[in-house]
């Protein structure tokens, strides 16, 4: 990318300014162009300010060769000048300056104006390096010595290059060293560059796309062990000065600069009379008027207030990372607000810098392709007019025009509804041997074959060929039974409730079928010796103790056959009343285990009822009672709907911007139904109980049913609290599957899937892990479409722009693992990487 650097120390000097040839050559070997427009001299403690009136006139800087040491770290013998130019001009060790430009082509040259750091941002990004193509970034450092905390940063001038940039809407970092020796190690220079490059390629790498980051105050630990600590995201120290000056009073002839004439003309006493006046003999009324003793003052700012705010503050800020030998990152808005406090101590994950580096023709963002020929070639057909257009922006967002081609969807190509990638390509490209191809449709008509048989990188698919160890609720809890069987510490042991499966074919076998359901009949026969002590009237007494059960078909979706029962009279009235439209329906038709599909989205029925070929395997779990309940939200039960995302084999993050999905009526709990015992299946009200917003479609409940889960009035730390488990829990149940349950699931490093899972909090803050669903309805997000669009962006971000850039997917996406780590807190719009596998599957 193309850099411009600015400081407030000056030009290359072992006395004021010794680091900047050292971070600029660095990031010339990194790859990036670099402009450079310095003060001509030091203007350190100036802000942002620049100079009204000055006419601000050009120097040329011209850097020693390559060969030789970086300037500003050495010193001559002879104090700095060693030799005379051939044109007259002094020749140092650390460069030579020239009153004009030079005219031999390839010339490195430097800027050098008579202003400020700011007026360098200003002259460097509009009236020179213009030939160069646009600025994409402004670093402006490295500042000698430290800018932590609020008092050192308010008056650097390197923060104000920054703000300087900034405000021009330039991404900027403002960079410094904090030294705790002048005795500077060449080597520890070095180091601390190559740290300062690695730190502004990863934060231009994810920089936040929403506007909330201006720049980046970065401050580096001049320490032989720099790259051994940590990179910090750290707060802006709030300190003051403490009481007295920070100007030391010195006598006004001390300069040497007052001439004998002006102290003979104002007299031995220092007093001087002005024609028209009295000599100092007028009365000043009574106020105390003292004559002025004239002084001088000299700039001597007390540094100890700065260390003992330091000290006496609790840890995480800025100043205490660099106290601690750690490198500090401070996000700021143009305005000294730091809005990611969430992210404070937690460490900015470098990863290892790509082998090519960003080139500045990404003055966009978007990452450039491989200069060897390929051309992405992209079937985006999701079959949903919610996402597609969605998925359509978030591509043309992140990947530049010229590098990919849409594709219309064509017939389908084989029985199933499969359609050929390979046909599609052929017809499409005229270098298909070196073309990609990505799919991005429903699962039934995903190219399985192609992916699975293509050679390297060639194609990405938008699911995983089997994952029914997660998307079937049967088999769902074979995978959580078998995982925390053999790892009794998970957290699925106490976030996922202990489930029964069973298969019926017929209302009246469903007496056998529940022989091997030892936990569900024990529970239902001491349910039913409850309700007969009770005599068979007020059931009140006992309804606390009676245990609730919800029926859920295993292979269906959106809400549809779920049903809530606590006697087994009440579960055979369940199947007896499905026997009609069983016996209408083919009952094998949902018997194909080897079917790991999905219903094409927006095709789903968005009835309770459920459809008759999902009538065999059935899972019952406990009922969750009390679920959390928010007098604001009218005491209607909800449930958090998570996006999550795989990659490959297998990277698995969880999307920050969590839904909350509620009921359509306050929350009543199952027995409190009245009446005799055959009515109270009947009076249940299932829109009290049922969170599915596919449910409410129609019935005008659909009202304030749906909203931010960080919107809700929930206490700051019970959300964190939700959201860890959240976190946790989804780790640890993709990990169950992937590595407990290999025969039904298996990740593809060239794919990646997006899952919907469901959550219910207890009144207790528990989160319980509901279902995983493949091909999420996205629609359930209603008017909050903006979540569904960053979820998406998120995807291809993370999944396609390597996959379209060449990145083989054998490697960590260390760009997406940074971004994830550093929201782990919660509520941004980021993903989480919440569990990191290497299960052997390569392409």
């Amino acid at each position: 990318m193309h850099i411009l650097v600015v400081n407030d120390d000056g030009p290359p000097s072992p006395h004021s300014s010794p680091y900047v040839h050292s971070l600029v050559r660095e990031l010339q070997a990194a790859g990036h162009v670099v402009s450079v427009c310095l003060p001509h001299t030091q203007r350190s403690w100036i802000g942002k300010a620049h100079m009204i009136g000055q006419t601000v006139k050009p120097l040329y800087y011209r850097p020693p060769p390559p060969s030789a040491p970086a300037a500003g770290l050495t010193t001559t013998s002879s104090g700095g000048t060693s030799t005379t130019g051939g044109g007259g001009e002094p020749v140092t060790q650390h460069g030579t300056t020239h009153p004009r430009p030079s005219t031999r082509a390839g010339q490195e040259e430097w800027i050098l104006v008579d202003g400020t750091p700011a007026s360098c941002v200003q002259i460097g990004l509009y009236h020179f390096f213009r030939d160069r193509g646009p600025v994409d970034l402004v670093v402006s450092g490295p500042n000698y010595g430290r800018n932590t905390t609020a008092v050192f940063a308010l008056s650097s001038g390197t923060l104000g290059g920054a703000l300087e940039a900034a405000v021009c809407k330039r991404r900027a970092v403002a960079l410094s060293y904090a030294f705790f020796s002048r005795n500077h190690d060449t080597g520890i220079i070095e180091k601390a560059s190559r740290q300062g490059v690695r730190v502004i390629e990863a934060l231009w790498r994810q920089w936040p796309t929403d506007g909330s980051v201006d720049l980046y105050s970065v401050n580096i630990p001049l320490l032989e062990k720099l790259e051994e600590g940590k990179v910090l995201w750290t707060g802006m120290l709030q300190n003051y000065w403490g009481e007295g000056s920070c100007f030391t009073e010195v006598d006004g002839s001390v300069d040497g600069r007052e001439e004998d004439e002006e102290r003979i003309r104002e007299g031995e006493g220092g007093e001087t009379e002005v024609e028209g006046q009295d000599g100092g003999d007028e009365d000043d009324g009574g106020r105390g008027f003292v004559p002025h003793t004239h002084k001088h003052f000299k700039w001597s700012p007390r540094f100890t207030d700065v260390y003992k705010s330091v000290d006496e503050a609790p840890p995480g800020n800025d100043g205490w990372a660099v106290k601690e030998g750690h490198t500090s990152v401070t996000p700021l808005k143009a305005n000294f607000w730091h809005p990611a406090a969430h992210l404070e101590r937690k460490e900015l994950q470098l990863g290892t810098p790509p082998k090519k580096t960003l080139n500045k023709a990404a003055t966009d963002s978007k990452p450039n392709l491989k200069a060897d020929g390929t051309h992405l070639y992209a079937l985006i057909d999701y079959s949903d007019d919610y996402v597609q257009p969605l998925i359509l922006a978030a591509m043309e967002s992140l990947l530049p025009s010229q590098s990919w081609t849409l594709l219309g969807p064509p017939a389908p190509q084989a029985e199933e509804g499969e359609i050929s990638l390979a046909k599609l390509l052929k017809d499409n490209s005229p270098n298909d041997d070196k073309s990609k191809m990505l799919q991005i449709t429903p699962y039934e008509t995903i190219d399985f074959e192609f992916a699975t048989t293509s050679p390297g990188n060639k194609c990405l698919v938008n699911s995983y060929m089997i994952r029914k160890a997660l998307i079937r609720k049967h088999f769902l809890t074979s995978t959580v039974e078998n995982w925390t069987a053999k790892h009794p510490t998970s957290i699925l042991k106490t976030h996922v409730k202990r489930s029964e499966s069973f298969e019926v074919d017929y209302a009246e076998f469903l007496d056998d079928a529940l022989v091997e359901a030892f936990d569900l009949r024990a529970s239902l026969e001491k349910n039913e010796a409850l309700l007969m002590s009770s005599g068979g009237g007020d059931k009140d007494s006992s309804s606390d103790k009676v245990e609730w059960w919800i029926l859920k078909p295993s292979m269906s979706d959106r809400g549809q056959g779920i049903r809530l029962f606590s006697t087994m009279e009440q579960l055979q009235e369940i199947f007896d009343g499905w026997e009609a439209e069983l016996s209408d329906s083919d009952e094998e038709d949902g018997d194909d285990e080897e079917d790991d599909g999905a219903v094409a989205p927006g095709n789903e029925e968005s009835s309770s009822a459920v459809n008759t070929s999902h009538l065999r395997h059935f899972v019952v779990q406990p009922y969750i009672h009390p679920p959390m309940l928010l007098p604001e939200m009218d005491n209607r039960k909800f449930h958090v709907r998570t996006y999550v995302l795989c990659v490959g084999s297998l990277q698995v993050y969880v999307y920050g911007d969590m839904l909350a999905l509620f009921a359509a009526k306050p929350y009543q709990p199952p027995s409190s139904s009245s009446g005799g015992e055959d009515e109270e299946m009947q009076q249940i009200d299932l829109d009290a109980h049922l969170t599915n917003t596919c449910l409410q479609q129609g019935q005008g409940e659909t009202n304030n049913s749906v909203h931010r889960f960080w919107d809700l009035p929930l206490p700051a730390d019970t959300a964190r609290a939700v959201f860890d488990q959240i976190c946790e829990v989804t780790g640890d149940v993709f990990e169950a599957a992937a590595r407990g349950m290999m025969v039904h699931f298996q990740p593809l490093e060239n794919a990646f899937e997006v899952f919907g899972l469901d959550f219910l909090v207890d009144d207790n803050g528990t989160a319980w892990l509901l279902e995983v669903n493949a091909f999420p309805d996205f629609k359930q997000t209603g008017e909050l479409s903006d979540v569904v669009a960053g979820f998406w962006k998120e995807v291809l971000r993370l999944a396609v722009v390597p996959f379209a850039a060449g990145v083989g997917r054998d490697k960590k996406d260390e760009e997406g693992s940074a971004v994830a780590d550093q929201e782990k807190e919660g509520s941004g719009r980021s993903m989480v990487l919440v569990r990191e596998l290497d299960l052997g599957r390569r392409w």
